[in-house]
């Protein structure tokens, strides 16, 4: 063979090799998807949202998710997971704001880019980037709601709070504060639930944000003070299990609940009267969001921006109820239910 010849085919070779290294390079980006459980409705259109935008891509996603809400440990185990599986991006909705920084810190250390969903960091800076709902203002919008149907009764309302869990998660305090906020109440420390004085708020309870919790916790609140007649709730599934509660005492007719998320199925819900407002938030988007910037950081480098004012990415929050009031903007529940978790 002349040297010409050799060059020749080993030119051909090389070009063979790079033909064959795109796809096994876009096999190789691969990404964590890690949420509070995978049972609730929330995380279940965020997997949906986050598959989809995986497959699209052509990146490989590993998807965890907590036995319950709160559940740190089994959080701390998948990140683990994903650092040693060399991903190049975790998508994290944190159970214990708190507690899980460390092992953050552990995969970025590594080089992972980490990108909190729907529930920030404490500090909200310890991830890359968090995508999320501006969970004060969901709060607000649906505490404001709730002042403004009441009317003059506000100023005597008899309030129950079925938050999250203990170790009140930075999505907990957000949408709880915030609804203090919309509905007039003096928060006295933003950062904390359960300081405030105001004689309105006669009890606070947690759900673990499913609809068992949320009939126990109403159940509970109903022992405290049976005359309760505005409640908060964290999410729909609380929201559900919280009027069932009611439903078997016979007050389902003559309490306002309020919430936040606006899935399908809590829609339906204000449709059908169980609950009086929501504040619509987009997971699916979140995720998808998630993804293509977990791409586009293998592929430049390039780390995600923020809203600007704000020291996350806001998606959108939007209030759902049939009966609107005046100075509070929403969407009815048919609009609610072509939007409800795009």
């Amino acid at each position: 063979m002349t040297s010409g010849t050799l060059r020749g085919a080993l030119c051909a070779a090389a070009a063979v090799a790079a033909l064959g290294a795109g796809p096994a390079f876009a096999q190789d980006v691969s990404a964590c998807l890690i949420t509070k459980t995978d049972t609730n409705p929330f995380f279940v259109k965020m997997k949906e949202g986050a598959q989809a935008k995986s497959d699209e891509l052509g990146i490989t996603l590993k998807a965890y998710a907590g036995r319950i809400d709160g559940d740190n440990e089994s959080q701390v185990a998948a990140i683990e997971s994903c650092i040693a599986d060399g991903a190049k991006g975790i998508l994290l909705v944190p159970s214990d704001t708190k507690a899980i920084v460390e092992s953050v810190r552990k995969a970025r250390d590594a080089g992972i880019l980490v990108i909190a969903l729907d529930t920030p960091l404490e500090p909200i800076d310890e991830a890359d980037a968090t995508f999320a709902t501006d969970n004060f203002k969901a709060g607000e919008l649906i505490g404001a709601w709730a002042r403004a149907t009441l009317g003059d009764a506000a100023a005597d309302a008899r309030i129950g709070y079925m938050n999250l869990n203990p170790s009140q998660p930075t999505v907990d305090v957000l949408r709880n504060q915030g609804f203090m906020t919309g509905f007039g109440i003096d928060t006295v420390d933003v950062n904390i639930i359960g300081d405030e004085t105001d004689p309105r708020n006669v009890c606070h309870d947690v759900t673990n944000g499913n609809e068992q919790g949320g009939r126990a916790a109403m159940e509970n609140c109903l022992q405290k003070d049976p005359t309760i007649n505005v409640v908060y709730t964290i999410n729909e599934p609380a929201a559900a299990g919280a009027y069932a509660a009611l439903k078997s005492v016979g007050r389902e007719g003559d309490v306002t609940i309020v919430s936040v998320d606006g899935g399908c199925p809590g829609v339906k819900d204000v449709a059908a009267g169980i609950i009086g407002a929501t504040s619509q938030q987009y997971p699916l988007l979140m995720a998808s969001m998630g993804i293509e910037a977990i791409k586009k950081f293998v592929d430049t480098g390039e780390k995600p921006a923020r809203t600007e004012g704000l020291d996350f990415f806001d998606t959108g929050a939007v209030l759902v109820t049939d009966k609107p009031v005046e100075g509070v903007e929403s969407i009815d529940t048919k609009a609610g239910l072509e939007k409800c978790w795009g």
